[in-house]
């Protein structure tokens, strides 16, 4: 069997600022194989862009810091590695799109002149040669060659979501993390920009992780997916295993309190409460003091992560206690 192309292993951040420290990753495992998509979602504030920035080596030092963890990246563990081999691994071997296209340009550089920087900070070849490919790429993700001398203000915010993925994608890396990419869309323009980063990763063999809270787009995209609260995976598998058959209380809770055109309800069913301070997160499982199934363990011990099926993992007592 394969290795994976990224492994995670109990990867720990924390944010601290004056005496207040927020746990927002903890004891983290996610996995991605070589051409797979693997989708990451949960609410804001679980944790997921967080976990997307350790990846990166991006987490912003203060406040942010990396406690513990592994992230190995083909083999090797990225923690470990120096800023300058880091610096070369970002944009060529790893891309990430982020949130927000309006903030992700800069604004007074032309949008054909960024896509080139990419290329030239990973590739040695000529600015001439580097402009051909930059405009090469823009045509790839429908954007006409012609632009290639226009500004990011004179794009729409689709437009410029395009511009976004053509530089994170021209120097063909390994890994896409896209982070929300159609937040600041539309829902049509959401569609269209979806559709691309499907086509461009068949096109690429690209592997992907998807973060997103929209489970539609995790149905459509992902081969794989990941169910994230507060700053844990509660629940992992194929996105058949974890769609048709969730066993996680959390998990159950997001799917009940989505609209179901198949299902006569008259009212869709909330999770009760909130996701707990960061800073202040519960001594058993997190999810204890929201969930309906809750034991008296869950409140004061962590679960550990269980296998129930080939691939599909959860991390509840209510299986590990079902064993004993």
């Amino acid at each position: 069997m394969e290795s994976s192309l990224l492994k995670i292993k109990n990867l720990s951040v924390e944010y601290t600022v004056n005496k207040y420290t927020a746990k927002a990753v903890n004891n983290l495992y996610l996995e991605i194989g070589h051409g797979e998509c693997v989708g990451l979602v949960g609410e804001t504030g679980a944790g997921k862009t967080t976990s997307a920035l350790g990846i990166m080596r991006l987490i912003p030092d203060p406040p942010g810091k990396i406690i513990s963890g592994v992230i190995e990246f083909e083999g090797e563990n990225l923690l470990e590695v120096s800023e300058k081999k880091m610096r070369s691994i970002r944009g060529s071997m790893i891309s990430m799109i982020f949130q927000d296209p309006m903030t992700s340009l800069n604004p007074i550089m032309r949008v054909g002149d960024q896509i080139m920087e990419t290329i030239l900070l990973h590739e040695n070849i000529s600015k001439v040669e580097a402009a051909v490919k930059a405009q090469r790429m823009l045509e790839m993700v429908g954007i006409p060659a012609e632009r290639y001398n226009e500004y990011p203000h004179q794009f729409s915010g689709g437009m410029k979501q395009r511009v976004v993925i053509a530089c994170a994608l021209v120097c063909n890396p390994k890994l896409l993390i896209a982070d929300e990419p159609t937040t600041a869309l539309d829902v049509t323009i959401q569609a269209q920009v979806l559709e691309l980063i499907k086509k461009l990763k068949v096109e690429f063999n690209t592997a992907m992780l998807m973060i997103t809270h929209d489970l539609g787009v995790v149905r459509d995209i992902c081969d794989k997916v990941n169910v994230m609260y507060a700053g844990s995976i509660v629940e992992s598998g194929t996105v058949e295993q974890v769609f048709d058959y969730p066993q996680h209380p959390y998990t159950q809770g997001l799917f009940k309190s989505i609209p179901d055109l198949d299902t006569d309800s008259e009212r869709l069913e909330p999770i009760l409460g909130m996701m707990p301070d960061p800073g202040n997160l519960p001594q058993g499982c997190a999810f204890a003091p929201r969930c309906s199934k809750s034991i008296e363990k869950c409140r004061t011990e962590r679960p550990d992560i269980i296998q129930l099926d080939d691939g599909h993992f959860v991390s509840c007592f209510l299986f590990s206690t079902e064993e004993e």
